[in-house]
């Protein structure tokens, strides 16, 4: 799922850089939205490969020859090969993608803040002309993690968390501090059986809903962890 919030993003180009040539694959020109669809798209792949391996008994580092140097006869080795090698190019790519997600998401936000909209919120209510009464559409923060599933009766599912979500806020976590989520732990080992506000924007099929959530984490809810909900990083 890529990221809807915002139409700005399909017009940044993302700057040149080097790129992952294993597999013939180039990035450039491609702008902000564009990339984080193509990562989709590798992380989508990835599984697939990675259910390959696991089909076969095998990871990234198992073994593929006998104690005495001949190839495995319970496994296609051929096979196995073929996927690690794909999967290793892949994870180069991936990185490639991220690299460049993250300079156009710096991108993104170094034009916002060059603009008036940006400008005038730094002002005052008593420092705004009268002119600019009314008041303007925020921005919404940069979602930073997706919603990839919830538990029934977790207190994810009872804050109104759903899968595909995307997260702008998490408590003090934000997208320019949040650390590939280690932020967001912190949060919640700091706020058990506090609520947690949680900003979310979610599809809804004839636009995105920008919604504001409260989550409180706690043990003992009957299931595994204190949130009930898996939560990657975008």
């Amino acid at each position: 799922m890529g990221l809807p919030m915002d139409p700005n993003l399909s017009e940044i180009h993302v700057p040149s850089g080097p790129t992952s040539v294993q597999q013939g694959q180039s990035f450039e020109g491609l702008t902000l939205q564009q990339l984080i669809l193509r990562k989709d798209d590798l992380e989508v792949e990835l599984k697939a490969l990675g259910a390959v391996l696991d089909s076969h008994g095998v990871t990234m580092q198992t073994s593929l020859t006998t104690f005495d140097g001949f190839p495995r006869s319970d496994i296609d080795v051929a096979q196995v090969r073929v996927t690690r090698a794909r999967i290793i190019s892949l994870r180069n790519d991936w990185k490639d993608l991220m690299d460049r997600i993250e300079k156009g998401l710096h991108q993104h936000h170094a034009k916002y803040q060059q603009s008036d909209d940006y400008k005038n919120s730094l002002l005052q209510p008593e420092q705004l002309p009268s002119t600019a009464s009314q008041p303007t559409p925020s921005v919404p923060e940069t979602p930073f993690a997706r919603v990839n599933s919830i538990e029934p009766g977790s207190p994810a599912n009872e804050a109104g968390l759903k899968s595909g979500d995307l997260i702008r806020r998490f408590g003090t976590a934000i997208w320019s501090n949040h650390e590939r989520l280690r932020k967001v732990g912190e949060v919640v080992s700091q706020n058990l059986g506090r609520p947690i506000q949680v900003k979310v924007s979610r599809d809804a099929g004839s636009g995105t809903q920008e919604l504001d959530l409260r989550l409180t984490p706690r043990q003992n809810w009957g299931g595994r962890g204190t949130l009930g909900c898996h939560i990657v990083p975008v």
